[in-house]
This record gives structure tokens, C-alpha cells and sequence, in this order.
């Protein structure tokens, strides 16, 4: 069973969002949220699977929380809720580890499948988005990354551009001549080098090293 909790500050979006998922036999609201203070609550109290997480509340935002929840082992996943598609702080809580976002004109079948995905371990955000929103707000590559990246193979270093340029396992192993299982390694390889949770991660990652600039094809 995946557990859920929803954190959003209206009361009648909040208890839309717990009716949706609470009609499916999987996922399982266990915890509401009102603000994202109380959010970090009931996530420390309930440890959740996933979170369901309005990016724009009062007080302490979603951002702020999501920044305040991930940065450890056996976190739970993040689910960004936003009324923008193209939005800074969008691309501010995926830097701090949400696993996606989702606008708040969604189905209610695809709220449920979006749980899932993000609860599986996978992101929920196409490379194409992923890399529009890190153009959009990246200025200059940071010395602190620039430091990392030299801890990664040239091989590896390849990889990381390639995932950066939005090309999928199978897109990377043709381009490099190598198998599908040996790029998974190598991405896993980079992902803990790094210390990045996720592929999104990692775009963010290569463009404020330099690795990739944008408006690169």
C-alpha cells in the first residue's frame, strides 16, 4: 500500500485531492496538511510513501518544505502541485529532490497513476519540460559542481551529457555503442557520485557544472 499525505491550503482542493486518491484501492491517504509546516509534521509523524504538495501556501511554501523534507535516505517522494507549468519554483523544488509536478487541472485517474510512478522510484516529468525549465532559469555554472563533476569518468561524464540532452538508456547505449544495462550502471554510477536523487536532478546538475549549455542541441 502506498501511503499519501496531501498538503494543500484549500480546504476544498485538499479534500478533493483525498477523495480522488482515497476511491483507488492503492495509493492510501493517511495525512492532510493545511499549510506546509503542518505538512512537515504529519510527514515526520506518518512517514508517508509520497507527498502531494502545493507549491504555493502561506507561511512556509512548498518549496521551503520540500527543501525541509528530502535530503536523506528513506525520504518520501514529492509531488508538486502547481497551477504554472513553467514556473521557478517549479524548477527550485525539483533542484531540492521532488520527484515532479503535476498542474491542478489534472484528471482525477491521473493523480492516482502520478503517485504511483513517483512511488516506483521514477519521475514524473518529460525530459523535454525538464529541460525547458532548467534553460529558462540557469544563469552560470557554479565552481561547487564543477569541483563534482571531476570526480566522474570520462565515460561517465559522457553519459551525464547525454541524459542532459534528454536522451533516454536506450537512446544513450546507441549513441555510445553500449549496452541498455551498461548505461543503467553508469547512470547509477553518476547519480551517487553526485549525490543526486533522480534524472532530473542530474539535468540540473549538467547545466549549472557547464557541462551542457543551454540552448545546446
Amino acid at each position: 500500500m502506498i501511503r499519501v499525505v496531501v498538503a494543500d491550503d484549500q480546504a476544498l482542493v485538499r479534500s478533493g485531492l483525498c477523495a480522488i486518491l482515497d476511491a483507488q484501492d492503492d495509493p492510501e491517504v493517511v495525512g492532510a496538511a493545511a499549510d506546509a509546516a503542518e505538512a512537515v509534521a504529519r510527514v515526520t509523524e506518518l512517514a508517508p510513501d509520497v507527498v502531494v504538495m502545493d507549491i504555493r501556501m502561506p507561511e512556509v511554501d512548498g518549496l521551503e518544505a520540500t527543501r525541509r523534507l528530502l535530503g536523506g535516505d528513506g525520504d518520501p517522494r514529492v509531488l508538486i502541485l502547481t497551477t504554472f507549468d513553467a514556473d521557478e519554483y517549479v524548477y527550485e523544488a525539483m533542484k531540492a529532490g521532488a520527484s515532479g509536478f503535476l498542474l491542478k487541472d489534472l484528471r482525477p485517474e491521473d493523480l492516482a497513476r502520478a503517485v504511483r510512478t513517483v512511488a516506483a522510484g521514477e519521475t514524473l516529468l518529460a525530459e523535454s519540460v525538464t529541460r525547458r525549465l532548467v534553460e529558462r532559469f540557469v544563469r552560470r555554472p557554479h565552481p561547487d559542481e564543477q569541483r563534482e563533476l571531476a570526480e566522474l569518468t570520462s565515460r561517465e561524464r559522457e553519459v551525464l551529457e547525454l541524459i542532459a540532452r534528454g536522451l533516454s538508456n536506450a537512446e544513450i547505449g546507441g549513441a555510445l555503442f553500449l549496452t541498455e544495462a551498461t548505461v543503467k550502471t553508469h547512470v547509477t554510477h553518476v547519480l551517487r557520485k553526485l549525490g543526486l536523487r533522480d534524472r532530473v536532478q542530474a539535468v540540473i546538475f549538467a547545466y549549472e557544472a557547464g557541462l551542457v549549455e543551454p540552448g545546446a542541441s
